[in-house]
């Protein structure tokens, strides 16, 4: 113990592993000193105290395998944990599920149909999350693969795995310019008027009584962007939507549809009472699907992938008489929505 607390009393010098490429500043000194809160990481960002490469650095820089990362006296007690590795090791039942839902492998990248109800990063007293579980997801690499983006907890569909270093620097650009176009579908309580058009209202993330919640503000927020067509419809009860999003806020689609007046059925954090429907086979699970991605594949070309709904989406549409929608009809509708 006096060990550690001699070593955190002097300045320190972290190299950036393999399995963190990509990610972010803030991301990386949570993982490796998470007891340091974010205001204190703020402040030492701000005035220099932690440096990349001998540089300044901001809470989005990402970083490099290989980089150096200079790392100040730290209070006693926040000793670095390293890369952090999950103590809920994962379920030979939950490793087999994962590696059911691979749609794609190949030596870049894997892609998977995350089911809803699986957190893709862990929080406060959640253990279970897709991010404990890619060691099951290596298929005999000498690496686990990296996530190089996010869904929400309730949102099903296309989740895309590095299973490099290289592969995730690039694919984490290619998101980060907004080179990859992503497809949603969305059931909604409503039909939105127009049938067609775009959301363009910029969000903040704000506090509130039941935690953080994002919400429609002005030029303070950051922008967003989302273009949505109705593909079908129950009278005026419900519709289903196609959206595009052109941005990438945290809840931008189910924020962005409440503004349009018809919230995305079972959404009641942003829809409230609103967001449900009275039905024998109508679910009350959020019905957002990241449906389909086209993107520049890192070995190469362009590459498409789609994700079949998850089953409470699909009674919901045998319910409603939704036109059954096939896998082709995906990127025919992606290239139109702009």
């Amino acid at each position: 113990r006096g060990a550690g607390i001699d070593l955190m009393s002097r300045v320190q010098t972290l190299e950036v592993s393999h399995d963190e490429a990509g990610m972010r500043i803030d991301r990386w000194f949570k993982q490796r000193f998470p007891h340091i809160g974010h205001g204190r990481l703020q402040k030492l960002l701000r005035t220099g105290q932690v440096r990349v490469e001998g540089k300044r650095v901001k809470t989005g820089t990402r970083l490099e395998p290989g980089q150096k990362i200079r790392i100040p006296p730290m209070d006693p007690g926040s000793e670095p944990t390293g890369v952090k590795s999950s103590k809920h090791p994962i379920s030979k039942a939950d490793a087999k599920d994962l590696k059911e839902r691979v749609l794609h492998r190949d030596d870049d990248i894997i892609a998977l149909n995350k089911p809803p109800g699986l957190a893709v990063q862990g929080g406060s007293g959640l253990h279970r999350h897709l991010d404990a579980m890619l060691d099951a997801l290596r298929f005999g690499a000498q690496e686990k693969p990296r996530l190089v983006h996010r869904l929400d907890k309730d949102t099903s569909g296309v989740l895309l795995l590095a299973r490099n270093a290289a592969a995730a620097k690039f694919l984490t650009n290619a998101f980060r310019i907004k080179k990859v176009r992503k497809l949603y579908w969305a059931v909604v309580v409503g039909v939105p008027k127009p049938s067609e058009g775009v959301v363009d209202l910029a969000l903040a993330k704000l506090p509130g009584r039941r935690g953080e919640k994002v919400m429609p503000i002005g030029p303070a927020g950051k922008k967003a962007i989302t273009h949505y067509r109705v593909l079908d419809q129950a009278g005026n009860k419900a519709a289903l939507l196609a959206l595009e999003p052109q941005t990438g806020r945290t809840h931008q689609l189910r924020v962005h549809a409440t503004v349009l007046g018809t919230p995305i059925l079972g959404d009641g954090k942003y829809g409230g009472r609103e967001a449900f429907l009275d039905g024998e086979d109508i679910s009350g699970r959020l019905h957002l699907h990241a449906c389909a991605l086209r993107f520049s594949h890192p070995g190469g070309g362009t590459f498409e992938v789609s994700a079949p709904m998850p089953i409470h989406m699909k009674n919901t549409f045998s319910s409603f008489g939704f036109k059954p929608l096939r896998s082709q009809d995906y990127f025919s509708d992606i290239n139109s929505l702009i």
